[in-house]
């Protein structure tokens, strides 16, 4: 960016994106504490709503997160590197692996929340799955931790008929998740599509992920195709937006 362009920027984002630069350039670590209002007030000769502004900017890009009466500090968590290819290949989960186990190397992750029922999806869920309005699925919803902080909420739809009596209808799925399940009930997946967007979180997800005020999420809605192209699971995941690297690594 020029120094022209610079100039024409609003004095916040001025101040914001040095922040940035110093925050990226190490002179902020994970945990540090940034220059608050005053600091700023006093630093750049601006008022303290545009000093609250530039603080905003970074946690609304989740670089930085306010702590009640202590300030606004660099957030401490390292990226989720989401290789989405990867993780999805049936040499994965057909030998028993975990999908996250393609992004997280030796960090500890814990589903914390799992809830296994039968319901009716949403009708753009059943419209996905080729299911008439009203007819029940197996749902499964769950809340993944990595390195104890909450990074996605995972809601899976699947045809209630097919994984009937099946481990899938339970918390604990076993080795390699639902698709070797699937797989085991001669459904295994051969076809993944991803959908990807962002948005705002609503209020029961920015609790539950414990995001920062300002902060948006990604959704991922992926579906699962069998070999006869019958859709045997629809996922909708909400991730942290902050917390995530979406990788895609493919031949040309």
């Amino acid at each position: 960016m020029s120094s022209r362009d610079s100039g024409r920027q609003p004095k916040y984002q001025r101040i914001a994106a040095e922040l940035r630069a110093a925050v990226e350039a190490g002179r902020y670590g994970p945990g540090d504490r940034l220059p608050g209002e005053n600091d700023l007030m006093a630093a750049h000769g601006v008022a303290r709503m545009t000093a609250r502004q530039a603080l905003g900017v970074l946690q609304a890009e989740g670089i930085a997160e306010a702590r009640k009466g202590a300030g606004v500090f660099v957030r401490d968590f390292r990226p989720v590197r989401r290789r989405g290819i990867e993780r999805l290949a049936r040499a994965r989960w057909g030998e028993g692996r975990s999908v996250w186990s393609a992004d997280i190397g030796d960090r500890e992750l814990v589903v914390d929340s799992v809830e296994v029922s039968e319901g009716v999806a949403p009708a753009v869920v059943a419209a996905v799955m080729g299911l008439e309005e009203g007819v029940t699925v197996c749902i499964r919803r769950r809340r993944f931790v990595l390195d104890g902080k909450p990074v996605l909420l995972s809601t899976s739809y699947l045809p209630a008929d097919l994984v009937a009596g099946s481990p899938i209808t339970r918390p604990e799925t076993g080795p390699g998740g639902t698709y070797a399940r699937l797989a085991d009930l001669g459904h295994g997946p051969v076809r993944f599509r991803e959908e990807i967007r962002s948005r705002m979180p609503a209020q029961g997800e920015a609790e539950r992920l414990a995001l920062p005020s300002g902060v948006p999420v990604v959704l991922i809605v992926r579906t699962a195709f069998d070999a006869e192209r019958r859709v045997v699971e629809v996922n909708e995941m909400v991730l942290d937006s902050a917390a995530y690297v979406l990788e895609y690594d493919f031949e040309a």
